[in-house]
């Protein structure tokens, strides 16, 4: 499947400016549309999870990897799992505020070169804390605390998210999920250091509290170094096994 057109840009809403400026610090802003119209070229997250669109996802990453079924799966996920995460990872980390952005309102086009694939969020409301300036405001949902909206983000990124495609992708492919997991676990890491220029507050503090949270806090290490936050993971992603063999930076096949 390859990339339809592009939909006009259409103006940020508010309440995803945070996200936008943190997207523009990492320069991947071209691969997240925010807000967009859904229509031809995108596919919908949750068909991921059905026989035709779980297909559509393997074979894209066949063609994009050429290798192993299962290593292909293991790194279409891990490509899906970052970018399809990072929109409200950011937006909890750059202004505590969780857009309801599930399988539901998460769109995709696949590429048959890279990037693999191009996310795209269909308008969605967001959780909010009662200190939020947007708190009341139509397309907001204001919790109690910081731990409800913690809480929030899990049931959204995770349960109705990610966690089912793990599962349909696992009854594909023999790959652990603990393995799948990890690389959440490290997309998660990757991405706030990446953004932390655009991130307030210690950014290493924001990560540890976030990644306990979801209970994927024992899959990587995050480590202070000279020259900034890195990430040792505890799984592999499996880019080893490819034609041209990858061993990624903190990968725990490392010497």
């Amino acid at each position: 499947m390859t990339a339809g057109v592009l939909a006009p840009p259409r103006r940020t809403p508010v309440a995803w400016t945070p996200v936008a400026n943190a997207l523009a610090v990492m320069d991947a802003a071209k691969a997240i549309r925010l807000d967009v119209a859904t229509g031809p070229g995108w596919l919908q997250a949750a068909k991921l999870t059905e026989p035709a669109g779980l297909d559509v996802l393997l074979q894209a990453a066949a063609r994009r990897w050429k290798a192993a079924p299962h290593a292909s799966a293991t790194l279409a996920w891990k490509s899906y799992s970052y970018w399809a995460g990072l929109p409200t990872v950011l937006s909890w980390a750059a202004a505590r505020r969780v857009p309801l952005l599930t399988a539901e309102t998460t769109y995709v086009q696949f590429h048959d070169e890279a990037p693999f694939l191009t996310v795209g969020t269909a308008p969605v409301p967001f959780a909010v804390l009662p200190t939020d300036r947007l708190a009341g405001t139509p397309g907001t949902i204001v919790v109690a605390d910081e731990d409800e909206l913690l809480a929030t983000l899990r049931r959204t990124l995770l349960d109705r998210h990610l966690d089912p495609l793990l599962d349909a992708i696992r009854t594909e492919v023999n790959v652990g999920r603990r393995t799948l997991l990890g690389s959440v676990a490290s997309g998660i890491a990757y991405g706030m250091i990446r953004a932390s220029d655009a991130l307030p507050g210690s950014t290493h503090d924001s990560l540890l509290r976030l990644l306990a949270a979801l209970d994927l806090d024992d899959l990587v290490d995050i480590c202070t170094t000279e020259s900034g936050l890195s990430v040792q993971r505890k799984t592999c992603c499996l880019a080893f096994t490819l034609e041209q063999p990858k061993i990624c930076g903190g990968c725990c096949i490392r010497p």
